[in-house]
C-alpha cells in the first residue's frame, strides 16, 4: 500500500510502497478513505513537542482523523462489521482499567496508545485499529466530512461541555482556523453567544457566515476594550497556537468565567496570580475527547448541527498540504484523500 512516511523529524514524508496492515483478532483493517491534516501532526513531524519525542515511533505514519470503511476485521471483533463506515482518533487505545478510565476520562488514559504517534496512522490506504475504539460514522456524513471531527471537532466540543456554557451567555473564540469554525458552531448550537477574533478578515466573514454576532479583528481592533465594555466574557476559547491570543483572552474574561486552553504554544503561557485570584478565572484544558465525546459529536453533525470546512488534497501531497499549515493558509481543514 502507498503511505506517506516521516523517518527523521523536521524531514520531509516519503511517499513509499510498504507492507498492508495484518488485523490481530481484537482489530479491524480499514480502508483509509480520508484523513484530517491536524497542527498536531505538525509538531509530532517537526519533534517540537518534548513530551512526545520519546514515545513517537520511527519510521511513522502520520495521521489521527481518519475516517474509511472497514474491509476485514479479528476473529474477537463483534461490535463492527466488513463494509462498515468507521472513524479512528487520536486515542488508539485504552486499558479500560485505570483510574481514569474508571472515572470516565479514558482520554487521559495512563496506558493509552496515540494513533499517529505511538501507533502508525492514516496518512496511508490502509490503517488498523481496535474494533472496541473505531467509531461508526453515522449515516448521510460523508467520509471527508467526519474525519476531521475527530481531533478538531471533539477536542473542542469536550473542551466547550466541560465548561457548562449556558444559553445566553458569551463566549469568545479565539483564532477561527480548523478548530475555531468548529467552536463557532458547536458554542452556537449550545445556545452561546459567539464573538470570533481573529487577524484575518477572510476568516471571521467565515465566521459571521456561521452565526458569529461579533467579529474582531485583533490587528485593528482593542479586542480587550471591546469585550470588556460588553461585560466579558463568560468562557473564552483559544484555539490559536499563538501565546499572544492567550495574553489578549485572559483580561477578556469576566469574573468567575472560564478560559479554555486548547490551542497548544510552543512557549509556556503566564497570567497574573492576584488577577486570577481577584476575579476567580478559571483556566481549564482539555485533551482531545473520550468515544462518548465523539459519538455526541457525529450526532451533531449528522443532525446538521456542525460542519467541517474542508479542502481536499491526495495523499501524494502530504508534504504540500504540511506546508500550507506551516504558513498559516488553511482555512478550515485539509483532508487527505486516497481515490
Amino acid at each position: 500500500m502507498k503511505a506517506a512516511i516521516l523517518s527523521e523529524f523536521k524531514g520531509p514524508l516519503t511517499i513509499e510502497d510498504v507492507a498492508q496492515p495484518k488485523p490481530e483478532a481484537h482489530e479491524v483493517l480499514i480502508q483509509v478513505e480520508a484523513c484530517g491534516v491536524c497542527h498536531s501532526d505538525l509538531h509530532v513531524a517537526d519533534g517540537d513537542w518534548p513530551q512526545l519525542v520519546p514515545i513517537t515511533k520511527r519510521p511513522l505514519i502520520l495521521g489521527h482523523e481518519i475516517a474509511g470503511r472497514v474491509v476485514a476485521k479479528g476473529a474477537s471483533v463483534d461490535q463492527l462489521e466488513v463494509d462498515d463506515r468507521v472513524g479512528v482518533p487520536w486515542v488508539h487505545w485504552t486499558c479500560g482499567e485505570c483510574e481514569f478510565c474508571r472515572e470516565g476520562n479514558e482520554n487521559l488514559c495512563v496506558k493509552q496508545k496515540i494513533t499517529g504517534v505511538t501507533v502508525d496512522g492514516g496518512y496511508a490506504e490502509f490503517v488498523k485499529a481496535p474494533g472496541s475504539h473505531a467509531l461508526k460514522i453515522p449515516v448521510g456524513l460523508s467520509c471527508v466530512d467526519a474525519a476531521p471531527l475527530f481531533c478538531a471537532g471533539v477536542t473542542v466540543y469536550r473542551a466547550l461541555k466541560h465548561a457548562e456554557i449556558q444559553p445566553g451567555q458569551r463566549l469568545a473564540v479565539f483564532g477561527i482556523g480548523g478548530l475555531g469554525h468548529l467552536a463557532v458552531q458547536i458554542g452556537l448550537g449550545l445556545g452561546a453567544i459567539v464573538t470570533a477574533i481573529d487577524v484575518s478578515d477572510e476568516k471571521l466573514a467565515h465566521a459571521k457566515s456561521l452565526g458569529a454576532s461579533v467579529m474582531l479583528n485583533a490587528t485593528t481592533t482593542n479586542v480587550v476594550k471591546e469585550l470588556r465594555r460588553a461585560g466579558g466574557v463568560h468562557v473564552a476559547l483559544v484555539t490559536s497556537a499563538a501565546k499572544a491570543a492567550y495574553d489578549t483572552a485572559f483580561p477578556c474574561v469576566r469574573p468567575s468565567g472560564k478560559l479554555l486552553v486548547v490551542g497548544l504554544p510552543s512557549e509556556s503561557i503566564c497570567f497574573p496570580p492576584i488577577m486570577m485570584a481577584a476575579l476567580e478565572v478559571r483556566i481549564q484544558a482539555s485533551s482531545v475527547g473520550t468515544r462518548e465525546d465523539i459519538r455526541e459529536l457525529l450526532a451533531m453533525a449528522a443532525a446538521g448541527k456542525v460542519r467541517c470546512q474542508t479542502t481536499t488534497r491526495p495523499l501524494s501531497e502530504a508534504n504540500q498540504a504540511l506546508d500550507l499549515l506551516r504558513r498559516g493558509q488553511v482555512s478550515g481543514r485539509v483532508v487527505l484523500v486516497n481515490p
